[in-house]
């Protein structure tokens, strides 16, 4: 699965996990994307949105 939504184009972000004694280990930051039925030129499609776009109303839902 693709971890990129497929209209503002949000992707992973890079960061640090902090302990308590402030060692430094890699994470990831994923977008909570879901994947929903959206129209696209007019036609339904499957595509991974993030929810924000969702929320927001980027996309318009297909019923």
């Amino acid at each position: 699965m693709s971890k990129i939504c497929s209209t503002c184009g949000k992707a992973p972000a890079i960061g640090n996990n902090v302990s308590h004694s402030h060692r430094h280990t890699k994470r990831r930051f994923d977008p909570n994307l879901q994947r929903v039925r959206i129209l696209v030129n007019g036609h339904p499609k499957h595509a991974y949105v993030c929810t924000r776009c969702l929320k927001s109303g980027k996309v318009t839902k297909a019923v």
